[in-house]
Parts: structure tokens; sequence; C-alpha cells
């Protein structure tokens, strides 16, 4: 005999006598939820990385709030088993939801604002962790609740009690999967991180009010969330992460990255973080750079580029907008460029934005997988290893198998270049390991820091890379290249390894770049701690104006 309580639910709402409204709600929970996480990462990943910390205190605090959200959810629907009080919830999880995009900027701003005062250590971890749970955890706890709700209201008998649940399990699995892939590849790649959150957000409103108006009672609740849901889409729609600027060239978003292109009358810069580094630059005048991009170029002279017979062939893994590749076919005449660049998108803008001629050409894919299809009688003279992006360092790109598979596509002579762009002075630093690594692949590495920024440019050659880069660059005849190439050769120092060896099985890049992270913030912010120790609040904001 059917329970008397699920009678009375059902007679409450006659969309209800039908298990089929229940179930598409367990498929919507579930979808909004896997959207909502995909998308968290999406608006954190320009303020905070896209690593895998990230991604653990992402689905960390998601399930911290699912988990609450199924116990509560539970107890509500054996205490009072009203499907209004679900649909509520479920209401009051989409305006949640539909207000990220107008607000959840200025939350992490917010958060970071009060935390780079306060803690030393940890702080991207910290900020992460703090800005998930003030804007995802409350929704995401609500839209807990609905599974355990569900399964009170659908259950009849326990003679078909398993199938029922198995049911609703399967509903909620379906959305989940469909909620994983339509962000990933349609929804963010096509109208962004905001809009996401909007559709998704709309489609929980409408299972709200349908849900009201079938059972033909008025819900002010609805109304009211319906007009917060209409402004979050009139100022959300096209949500800015650097909020703060209103005049950048590009803001974009890719599978992989959020893409920030500004310029002035000078440069052109890509970033693919509103609050670290710059990725690409281009010199409008034609000029060098005068960053990091100048030293890769010593890598051709270690190659032998004017004593080579033939023209050198350059591979770059991580090409970005092609500031090395364009330097290189604009001062140097005898070298072959090809790049590898995962992100076709950036690809795009380099040949719209960076001046990257069409002729070099640029494959779309992993730089690591690239290696491994290439034929082994391919080599290169010089491999630019240019991947660590930000804070985050792809690890299958830092280990010994990695870096024996590019020592592999190396002529006899050739020579891998790798840009470390967080230089830390602690001892058992991440380009430390890096280094150690790469030592353990090459007989000889050198080591360049860049002056005036945090990068650190590696040399790694079996060959005498000292010898042939100062014969080579004694035939220079460009004033400005020449000029580059003895400010590398000032910095240039042999490096002396130690045994801190990264492999597949073990390359701890995230712990150890967020450690570099916090020295480099220490850094940038002590100046400004300082202040507001001496000044107070007020002294700060009167620094800052």
């Amino acid at each position: 005999m059917a329970p008397q309580e699920n009678k009375d639910t059902k007679a409450v709402n006659p969309i209800l006598r039908s298990k089929f409204y229940l179930y598409l709600t367990e498929f919507f929970a579930g979808m909004s939820v896997m959207a909502v996480e995909l998308g968290a990462s999406r608006l954190l990943a320009p303020y905070f990385s896209s690593s895998q910390i990230v991604w653990t205190i992402i689905i960390g605090t998601i399930m911290i709030a699912m988990a609450l959200g199924n116990i509560y959810g539970g107890r509500k629907a054996d205490k009072d088993p009203d499907p209004d009080r679900l649909y509520r919830r479920i209401l009051i999880a989409s305006v949640w939801i539909a207000l990220i995009p107008v607000v959840g900027k200025y939350i992490i701003i917010g958060i970071s604002a009060v935390l780079i005062f306060s803690i030393n250590t940890n702080f991207l971890i910290i900020a992460a962790f703090a800005a998930c749970m003030v804007i995802f955890v409350f929704p995401l706890f609500l839209l807990g609740t609905v599974t355990p709700s569900l399964v009170k209201y659908t259950v009849d008998s326990l003679n078909d009690s398993g199938k029922v649940v198995g049911t609703l399990n399967a509903a909620n699995t379906i959305g989940s999967i469909i909620g994983t892939f339509v962000p990933t590849f349609i929804s963010i790649p096509s109208v962004g991180t905001s809009v996401t959150f909007l559709i998704f957000a709309g489609i929980l409103l409408v299972l709200s009010i349908v849900y009201f108006i079938s059972g033909k009672r008025k819900s002010i609740g609805a109304v009211v969330s319906a007009v917060i849901f209409i402004l979050c889409c009139i100022f959300g729609h096209r949500s800015n992460f650097a909020f703060w600027t209103d005049d950048l060239t590009v803001e974009d978003e890719s599978i992989y990255n959020y893409l920030q292109v500004s310029e002035n009358d000078n440069d052109v810069i890509l970033s693919t973080n509103v609050l670290f580094g710059v990725q690409s630059i281009y010199k409008k005048d034609g000029r060098l750079s005068g960053m990091c991009y100048d030293y890769y170029m010593a890598g051709p002279y270690m190659a032998g580029l004017y004593t080579a017979d033939e023209p050198l062939d350059i591979l770059i893994l991580g090409m970005g907008t092609g500031t090395f590749a364009t330097q290189c076919d604009r001062y140097l005449e005898n070298v072959n460029i090809e790049g590898v660049e995962i992100d076709e998108k950036i690809t795009d803008l380099a040949y719209e934005y960076f001046g990257l001629p069409e002729y070099i050409n640029v494959t779309t894919y992993d730089g690591r997988a690239y290696l491994e299809a290439l034929g082994s009688d391919k080599v290169y003279d010089v491999i630019l290893v240019d991947a660590f992006q930000d804070i985050t360092i792809p690890f299958q790109m830092a280990t010994t198998e990695f870096f024996t598979l590019v020592k592999e596509h190396l002529s006899d002579n050739g020579v891998m270049v790798v840009n470390m762009n967080m230089r830390d002075s602690r001892e058992g630093n991440i380009n430390e390991y890096l280094s150690d690594t790469i030592s353990s692949v090459f007989k000889n590495v050198c080591i360049a820091d860049v002056i005036g920024v945090t990068n650190r440019e590696l040399y790694a050659s079996d060959a005498d890379l000292m010898e042939v880069f100062h014969q080579n660059i004694s035939l220079e005849e460009n004033d400005e290249l020449l000029d580059v190439m003895k400010t590398v050769d000032a910095q240039l120092e042999d490096y002396e390894a130690g045994n801190r060896i990264m492999t597949d099985d073990k390359a701890p890049v995230e712990l150890l770049s967020m450690r570099a992270i916090d020295g480099l913030i220490s850094g940038e912010t002590s100046y400004y701690k300082d202040l507001y120790d001496r000044e107070g609040l007020e002294g700060l904001l009167n620094e800052l104006k």
C-alpha cells in the first residue's frame, strides 16, 4: 500500500501524479551541479590559476556542500514531506547561481584583498577556498537536498523502492554527464562563463516556476526570482574578469584559457590571468621585447647560428602568440620555425593581433603528445619549452621522461631552452627541481636570471654551450642583438645540480608552484603591508588613489 503522505503530496500538485517530473527535476539538478562546478573552475582560474590544487579545492568544497545538503534534505523530507519546500530551495539556488556572474568577481577580489594583508603563506589555497565557500557552497547545498527529498516523494512502497531509487540515480548521473560536456565543449567556448551560469540558473528557475504554475498557486517568490534573473541577464551576461579596466582589445575564453589582449602605443600584450604575469608581448615598432623572450634567442647562438652549415630548425612548445618566433623571423635569417600550441584561440590571436607571419606553421596539440607523435628521425637544433604559464606547470612537461623525449628530438649539438617564470631564492624551490631534473638528462646545463623580472632561463645540451655561444656572438653584426647576447652572457652560469628529480610518477609541481607564488606575493605586497601597519587603512587607500 502506498504511504498516505505520498498520496497527499501528489494530491497537492497534479504534476507530481506522474513521476516523470520528479525524474526531470533530478536530471536537471545533477546537470546544474556539474555545470556550476565547471563554471567555478573558470571563474576562479583567471585569479587563482587552474592548477590541480585549485581543482581539488573546488571539488572538495562542492562535495562538502552536497553532503550537508543530502543530510538536511533527508531530514526535512521526513519531517515535512511538502514538495513546495524543495522547489522553493531550487528557486533560491537558481537566483544565487544567476547572481554569480554579477557579483562573483567582486567577492573574489574582496577576499583576496583582505587575505593578502593578513596571511603570509598559502595565499592562493586559502583565498581560493574562501571564495569557493562564499560563492558556491550555499547554492550547491540547496541542490544537494534534491535527491533525498525526491526519494521521499517517489517511493510509493517497498516493492518498487529499488527501481525508483535506481531510476532517480540514473537521471542524476545522466544529467551530470550532460552538465559536464555542455559547458566545456559548447557553452563556455561559445558564450562564456557568465552566460553559462545564467543558462543553468534559468533552467532551474523554469523548473521551479512550472511546478508552482501547475499547482495553480501564487508564488511571490517565483515572481521575485524571475525579476532578479532578468536583471542578472542584463547586468551579468558579459561580465569582465578584469572589471577595473574597460579598454581591453579582446577579452575571451577558450576551452583551456581566459584570454585578455590589451594594447598601448608601443605594445600588444596577452595575459591568461588577470592577476599574474604576461604570456606574450608584441612590440609595434619591431624591436626586441626587452623581456625574457630576448633571452630565448641565446638558444640559436648556442646551437651554432652562424657556424652551422644548414639553417637551424627551431621548435617552440607553447607557442603562445609567438613573441619568440616573431623576433627570430625579424632578426635571424637562417632559421626555420615551427610552433605547437594547445589553444587554437591563442593561435588565432597571434595571427590577428601579434604579427605572427602566416608562413610560420603552428600545430594545435599538446607539446608532449606532439613529440611522441613525431618520427624518431625528426630532430631540431633548438627546442624551446615555454609551456609554464602563470603559476600553472603541466606536470607531464616537467619530468625526466619528458626531457628525455625532448633530447631524443634534438640534433647532436642541439639546445633545449626552458622558460621558468617563478624565480625563488629559497632552497628546494620549483626551479631547482626543474633544473635538477633536466641535469639528470643533459650533460651541460646553464641558467640566466632575466633582469627586472622573476623569469629564469635554462639552456641544456650535450654539447659545449658556452664555447659555441661565444664563438657565434663574436660573429653577430646587429648591435641590438649583440647587446642582448652580452647581457645574457653576463647572467649565464653553470648550474650545479642536486638530486631533486621529478618523474611521471612523482612531480609535485602544484605545491612547489604555490610556495613560489607565496614568495612573489609577499615581495610585491611588503611595501603596502608596512604602509598599512604604519598608517592604517586610510594611509593605504591614499596610496592606492
